[in-house]
């Protein structure tokens, strides 16, 4: 009725198309045929996808769980490079040209897409000689009141360094010091097994440590909350088939390391 025009000719033994019948029919093949095709196209896209990709991760989560990933994802999709930026520095995906970026915490740029995806187990810890030399704090409390070397990793602009921990009281933000300090997660852990101090690591980083007794937990009393892991993107790269295939392929493959991890190490969980 909306094209105001007769597109079929009816009788009482047929039915017909007229011509203004047949163009129509004839359009809405070629628009179908279109559609199928945007399809295929896109099917192709999504299962060859090709191109670079430009990805930025802190120091720990990129060496440990992404980069000896990477290879096998390669292996799936050959067209596809990687680019892989390892920092503890705070990135920005827009100016820096990143499609995609992982992290431990909450980010502050609310304009950008985040994809939350595990709740990372953290570690208090510290080598036996440090132990043995300075004592075994067993809270939080003890930590501050007894004055512990505490290693801290240093962001732009941060003028005190404060550990969130789990107290009978409820989460509690505890305020640390230091004679070391660095803004390389792993140079903080190869301190702490000198003998140097307390750090604060993602269980999965230290787990090898933890199970040989190289680093011991510490302040188990009031252990560290859990640590947010997500990935971080604009809406444009969410949409490009290779960043999502990227995203959900290392989201698979980091969950089942940090569970591993986890599971490896049996840390006493209370808070009394």
């Amino acid at each position: 009725e909306h094209l105001s025009v007769r597109l079929f000719q009816r009788t009482t033994r047929s039915l017909t198309p007229t011509e203004q019948g047949r163009a129509f029919y004839s359009g809405a093949c070629a628009i179908l045929e279109s559609v199928e095709s945007a399809e295929a196209r896109v099917v192709k896209i999504t299962k060859n996808p090709k191109g670079s990709l430009y990805v930025a991760a802190p120091l720990g989560v990129g060496r440990r769980l992404i980069a000896p990933e990477v290879p096998n994802f390669l292996k799936l999709y050959p067209e596809v490079s990687i680019r892989l930026r390892l920092t503890d520095r705070k990135v920005e995906l827009t100016t820096e040209g990143l499609d995609l970026a992982f992290f431990l915490g909450r980010p502050e740029d609310s304009n950008l897409r985040i994809r939350k995806f595990a709740d990372v187990e953290r570690v208090l810890c510290a080598s036996p000689v440090y132990l043995e030399n300075r004592g075994h704090p067993l809270s939080g409390q003890e930590l501050v009141a007894d004055g512990h070397e505490c290693l801290n990793l240093r962001f732009p602009g941060a003028t005190e360094f404060q550990w969130r921990l789990k107290t009978p009281e409820g989460s509690k933000r505890f305020r640390v010091s230091g004679r070391c300090e660095a803004d390389d997660g792993d140079v903080l852990t190869d301190w702490a097994l000198a003998g140097h101090g307390i750090v604060l690591k993602p269980i999965f980083e230290v787990a090898d440590h933890l199970k040989s007794r190289r680093l011991v937990p510490v302040a188990t009393k009031t252990p560290p909350e859990p640590v947010q892991m997500a990935c971080l993107f604009t809406h444009r790269r969410g949409q490009d088939p290779k960043t999502r295939l990227f995203m959900e392929f290392m989201i698979e493959r980091i969950g089942a390391i940090v569970r591993d991890a986890e599971e490896r190490v049996q840390l006493p969980r209370y808070v009394e």
